[in-house]
């Protein structure tokens, strides 16, 4: 199954946080929080503006990105867990 996200809305993937801590510590699965880190898989086309015109996305696909702990919804898409965010969700991208 394939996602295309519409308008101002992107598909993320979440990246992986790390298991041990810098000291060594092994860190559960149920201790970890979601991380706020992820690729941009698909992007939609563009955001509205009032005058009719679709403004273009500020992120594009393969971009490392940050974005809020609480920004999105969850899906599986073929069982895996993925994120649509608004673009205005997403802080910053990582370079």
């Amino acid at each position: 199954m394939n996602i295309k996200p519409l308008h101002d809305k992107v598909l993320i993937k979440r990246v992986d946080e790390e298991n041990k801590t810098a000291g060594g510590i092994i860190i559960t699965d149920t201790a970890k929080e979601k991380p706020s880190e992820g690729i941009v898989e698909e992007v939609g086309n563009g955001f509205r503006a009032e005058d009719g015109k679709i403004l273009p996305m500020s992120v594009k696909v393969g971009d490392r990105v940050l974005f809020g702990k609480w920004a999105g919804t969850e899906i599986k898409v073929n069982g895996e867990s993925r994120l649509i965010v608004k673009e205005s969700d997403i802080l910053a991208v990582v370079e």
